[in-house]
């Protein structure tokens, strides 16, 4: 029993010990790979904030997801009527609302991710400060986010093409592709902007400014056929033109 009642004491003043130990978390000096393992440790709090924000973004909403089709929708109907019908942008042969709304659909998606995303951690200060987990987390969290948005979309436009007779092809199987590729986008550029913003608050408004412009510079409102060949190259570095267009 005394030998026992020892070991019992030991660890207890082990324990003791390692309750009143300070640990300093540091970032690490240079380049470094990103921590899966670490990520996928965090994975429950990962998906409680993803619910949360789709949760929070609808809460208290007549409309709920609809909102998440109004926009793209009336922006289509502006841009058919503008330059469809006014300015009479050739679409390549496809109904022009048709072509609009398809490339809406993903650029709904990059520009709200991007904008959220950069402003992930810095709305997130007060969480930031009081408990560790992988920063890497809030602006995948905007990106997953937005993917809800995107299903609900997706649906409307495979109702437009039943509306306007256009089935889809055998490139359809090519979507998820095109869906890894625009998250992916929308992520990358989100975590570079997000690390930014909390040096130089700029940056929140610069995006907000930014993707107004960048929406014209992708072929949304007009046919990658448009751009001279000889620059089409180029113009192919934007990552959401080959997106947009695969669309």
């Amino acid at each position: 029993m005394n030998i026992l009642r020892h070991k019992a004491s030991d660890a207890d003043s082990k324990h003791a010990v390692d309750a009143n130990r300070t640990y300093v978390i540091e970032p690490t000096p240079g380049w470094r790979m990103i921590d899966v393992g670490e990520l996928w440790r965090y994975r429950d709090l990962f998906y409680f904030l993803v619910w949360r924000d789709i949760k929070g973004k609808y809460a208290q909403s007549v409309l709920g997801v609809g909102w998440a089709i109004i926009r793209s929708f009336m922006m289509m109907i502006v841009f058919t009527v503008i330059f469809g019908r006014l300015v009479n942008i050739d679409s390549d042969g496809v109904p022009y609302p048709l072509f609009s709304y398809a490339a809406l659909v993903p650029w709904a998606f990059f520009s709200a991710s991007l904008s959220e995303g950069t402003q992930s951690l810095s709305r997130n200060a007060a969480m930031l400060s009081k408990v560790y987990f992988p920063r890497m987390i809030l602006p995948l969290v905007a990106v997953l986010g937005r993917l809800v948005d995107f299903g609900f979309a997706i649906i409307v436009l495979f109702a437009m093409m039943a509306w306007y007779g256009t089935p889809p092809t055998v490139w359809a199987l090519a979507v998820p592709a095109l869906v890894g590729l625009m998250a992916m986008t929308a992520a990358g550029i989100g975590l570079w902007l997000t690390a930014m913003s909390i040096q130089y608050r700029d940056v929140n408004h610069g995006v907000q400014f930014g993707v107004q412009l960048l929406m014209y510079a992708a072929p949304v409102v007009y046919p990658l056929s448009l751009i001279p060949e000889r620059y089409q190259t180029i113009y192919a570095l934007y990552p959401m033109v080959g997106v947009i267009e695969g669309f």
